[in-house]
């Protein structure tokens, strides 16, 4: 999960030029190395000035966690803030931007630490920082980054998306810091048309007009998505947009359901929603009376995990966080207990969705020598594509080592196709081209126990 600065320069420069600087927690949800970690880092603050940049980074996370998803979702982050002190204040404006449209900033030049400028690549609103010397302060001060912003001690608007995000204190600060995010953190691109040279294919832009192909089918007429194009004429009129009021094209909207789901799924892939397991050694095991195995999670709020105990592949509980295992309950010799999380959460369109994420805790037990012989855990994911498909549906399941078995049912439960999966050397992907058109369910068994089923349509 976490990122990890390893580039020679970088690395030398730890010996170099090591510098450490004062860290405040901001807001904390559990461990660093099983959340999310924001960093938040100060640029053309002076030392008397570091106690506002943590007011102005507290207000930033308070923003943050108000807004949909990273408010249900904000047990999964941590806030962090490195206070770095500037010999002046504020930012550079050489005042080289060509597109100026507001009253010019002052010309200045700033002794900031991090060399955050106005009127880069000649846009007057395009604030950046230096990378280089930003990444050499994380490896020094807090290398389990996650997602960084750089909070510029100016009142005048701008910001910039990329490897980091950087915003400056204008009444918008927060809203274009949340904006930011949503490109250096999730990748997801602009909304409003910048230029030709920012319409590309992305998570939420495309030229695919065709409702049932486009990337956001699941989520068409709903919530306000759509196919919007970003322009009349020219370029623009050829490339589209999922919403007309998403955060990445207007301050103070929401994100759209696209971009949301997307959010939730990069905060998925980042982390897993198991927090904690019992027990935790393998050894010995008293089975004279029921033993509790017990999962904790990382909630949303509500909480929309779902959980799944399956003993030897039947399921024994999708309720409880806590399943009792007596000696009874066991075969001869090794018995595996698979714990599995699933996020049910209304802002993903699982039905119609390409990517599902598990997280799993598998404990083999063997009764015969009254043990636990070994504990693991696993978070993957299983991408489906195309869905629909005339013929050839492939998938893509991350992080599992085993093979597994797949097959088609239709809606009534009857198997219809199946076929055993070697997933190293044996093309994962199933043909569904002689079935009519309709909707069916592709089936996943894994030798742990682990089952998973879910909606496909074949055109």
């Amino acid at each position: 999960m976490k990122k990890i600065v390893l580039l020679t320069l970088l690395f030398l420069s730890t010996f170099v030029n090591a510098q450490t600087f004062d860290i405040e927690t901001i807001f904390q949800s559990g461990p660093n190395d099983s959340r999310i970690n924001v960093v938040i880092l100060s640029d053309g603050y002076q030392s008397n000035e570091l106690g506002q940049f943590v007011t102005d980074a507290t207000n930033f996370s308070n923003a943050l966690f108000a807004e949909t998803p990273y408010k249900e979702y904000k047990n999964y982050f941590n806030v962090h803030a490195i206070k770095v002190p500037s010999n002046e204040s504020g930012a550079n404006h050489p005042g080289t931007g060509t597109n100026v449209s507001e009253p010019a900033h002052p010309i200045k030049s700033v002794d900031n630490y991090f060399g955050s400028t106005f009127d880069a690549f000649g846009n007057h609103r395009l604030l950046v920082s230096n990378n280089a010397t930003v990444f050499n302060v994380l490896a020094n001060n807090f290398p389990s980054y996650d997602i960084v912003l750089v909070l510029v001690n100016s009142p005048y608007y701008g910001g910039s998306g990329g490897e980091i995000a950087v915003a400056s204190l204008d009444v918008n600060s927060n809203q274009i810091a949340i904006h930011e995010l949503g490109h250096s953190f999730v990748k997801l691109l602009d909304e409003y048309y910048a230029t030709d040279d920012y319409l590309l294919e992305g998570i939420n832009t495309t030229q695919e007009t065709d409702p049932t192909k486009i990337k956001w089918t699941n989520w068409i007429n709903k919530n306000g998505v759509g196919i919007y194009p970003y322009g009349e004429t020219g370029t623009a009129a050829s490339w589209y947009r999922p919403h007309q009021n998403c955060k990445m094209r207007r301050l103070n909207q929401p994100l759209c359901s696209v971009c949301t789901e997307a959010t939730i799924e990069q905060i998925h892939s980042m982390t897993s929603p198991i927090d904690t397991y019992s027990p935790q050694n393998t050894g010995p095991i008293d089975l004279s009376t029921p033993i509790d195995f017990t999962i904790n999670t990382i909630n949303p709020l509500p909480n929309t995990l779902a959980i799944s105990w399956t003993l030897n592949g039947t399921v024994v509980n999708s309720e409880d966080y806590t399943v009792s295992i007596s000696k009874e309950d066991l075969v001869s010799g090794n018995n595996q207990l698979l714990a599995t999380i699933e996020d049910k959460s209304a802002l993903l369109k699982v039905d119609n969705h390409e990517t599902i994420h598990f997280a799993t805790t598998l404990w083999n037990i063997n009764s015969s020598t009254l043990s636990i012989d070994d504990i693991s855990t696993n978070s993957f994911d299983i991408k489906l594509f195309p869905n629909p498909t005339q013929d050839i549906l492939y998938f893509d399941i991350t992080n599992n080592n085993e093979d597994y078995n797949v097959f088609i049912s239709a809606i009534s439960g009857k198997q219809l196709i199946q076929k055993k999966i070697n997933n190293i050397s044996e093309n994962q992907n199933i043909r569904i081209g002689a079935l009519p058109s309709g909707v069916y369910f592709i089936n996943f068994t894994f030798e742990n126990g682990l089952k998973i089923s879910k909606k496909i349509i074949k055109e």
